[in-house]
C-alpha cells in the first residue's frame, strides 16, 4: 500500500491536533501546516473531508480553527483515508476483448479481498496508538 499524499498530510495533521494539551481549544491551520511542515493550501483541502465526516470539527471566528471531533483512540487511519481519498476498492482492469472472462472475475475478487484485508488492517490503528511515545 502507498498513502496518497492527502492521506499522510491528513494523518500528521489530526495526529497533531490529537497531542494538543487543550483538546477543545480550536488550531489555526497555519499553525498546524508550520508545526508539520504541510503547504498550508494544501492542508485546507485536507482538513475540509475531515471535517465533513465527523473526524474534526471547524470553527469559525477571529479565534477559531479545527479541532478533535471525536477521541484520539475512536479515530482509525481508515476512518482519515477514506475521507481524504474516497472509499477503498478491489479494481482489476478488465479485459477489453472478453467483458465475462473468467480470469479477470478471479483477478476481481483477488482485488476485493486485498482491499477488504487492507481496511481491516487500518480500521485497527487508532490515532491514539500513532500519538504514543
Amino acid at each position: 500500500m502507498k498513502l496518497t499524499r492527502a492521506s499522510s498530510y491528513a494523518i500528521h495533521a489530526v495526529a497533531y491536533m490529537a497531542q494538543v494539551k487543550e483538546k477543545d481549544k480550536p488550531i489555526a491551520s497555519h499553525t498546524i501546516a508550520k508545526e508539520r511542515g504541510i503547504p498550508e493550501r494544501f492542508l485546507l483541502k485536507v482538513l475540509k473531508p475531515l471535517v465533513s465526516e465527523g473526524v474534526l470539527k471547524s470553527i469559525k471566528g477571529p479565534n477559531g480553527g479545527y479541532r478533535m471531533s471525536k477521541k484520539a483512540e475512536d479515530v482509525s487511519l481508515l476512518d482519515i483515508v477514506q475521507a481524504v481519498d474516497g472509499p477503498i476498492r478491489g479494481q482489476a482492469p478488465l479485459s477489453e476483448e472478453n467483458k465475462k472472462n473468467p480470469l479477470d472475475t478471479k483477478l476481481q475478487s483477488v482485488c476485493n479481498l486485498a482491499a477488504e484485508s487492507l481496511k481491516a488492517a487500518l480500521k485497527k490503528v487508532k490515532v491514539s496508538e500513532l500519538i504514543k511515545r
